[in-house]
């Protein structure tokens, strides 16, 4: 199946809505959701601090980035979300390099297809610890600096579909993006009290590279068929909308899950 999706809409320009502020993206290498909200946050004004598992294609994606936007607004450092240390670093990075953060994007997760009356412990451990032990852990660092800022921020989490509708095959998944629907919710009214907003975005299918080559061809026909539109959304298209939890759009939004999906029951 193409990446290009057939009549998409026209590339929306940026218009500063995120002027001089400081965001850390978590897995924002490559051409997915995380890349997308990377490029998309430069061009509304934000620097950015970017986080990946992948320490090639991270340097490669600060490289680009850099070159285009400006190498004082794009820093990267290799993170691994499963690791409380390598978390901690990247928050450290934003700190140093740009004296605090106002944004965080925790996009990190892991999917994969398996039965779940054939599923192992490690199968389901692993999905749910980079997606949603990942974002506690990152969310945790978030309210932390946050709050010892006393400037406020904004979180908002990568959850899905799948964690409202259920999908054969994805249990593993389902669960651990219902759980960060959840730890928005509960974050949310604990940050309030330091003027930190929580929220997510909930994207049904966004076309990439990564998703064609783990995904059959079947599979991807069936989902496409669901959408209203006849088409899945562009990665851009769900980091439009992370783009307006992250700005002041969207200032009295907070602890809400914000579906981006065109898709019918």
């Amino acid at each position: 199946m193409s990446v290009n999706t057939p009549n998409a809409p026209d590339y929306v320009p940026g218009h500063g809505l995120l002027q001089g502020r400081t965001a850390v993206i978590t897995a924002a290498a490559g051409a997915g959701i995380g890349g997308a909200t990377a490029r998309r946050f430069l061009e509304e004004g934000a620097r950015i601090v970017i986080g990946d598992a992948h320490a090639r294609r991270l340097k490669e994606t600060e490289q680009a980035l850099a070159a285009e936007f400006g190498a004082g607004r794009v820093t990267s450092l290799p993170c691994d979300v499963t690791d409380e240390d390598q978390v901690g670093a990247l928050f450290a990075l934003a700190e140093q390099t740009h004296g605090g953060l106002d944004v965080v994007v925790n996009n990190a997760g892991l999917g994969g297809t398996a039965a779940l009356v054939d599923m192992s412990d490690e199968q389901w451990g692993k999905v749910l610890d980079v997606t949603l032990n990942g974002t506690f852990r990152c969310t945790r660092a978030a309210l932390r600096s946050f709050r010892a800022s006393g400037r406020g921020g904004v979180v908002v989490n990568n959850a899905s579909v799948v964690g409202w509708r259920a999908q054969t095959g994805q249990a593993h998944y389902a669960a651990a993006k219902a759980g960060v629907m959840a730890l928005t919710r509960c974050a949310a009214l604990e940050a309030a009290e330091f003027g930190v907003r929580v929220n997510a975005v909930a994207p049904s299918l966004a076309m990439h590279p990564h998703l064609v080559k783990v995904t059959s061809e079947e599979l991807l026909t069936e989902l496409t068929a669901r959408e209203a539109f006849g088409r899945y959304a562009e990665p851009w298209e769900v980091a439009n909308v992370i783009v307006f939890l992250a700005s002041g759009y969207s200032s009295y939004m907070t602890g809400e899950t914000v579906s981006v999906s065109s898709q019918h029951p």
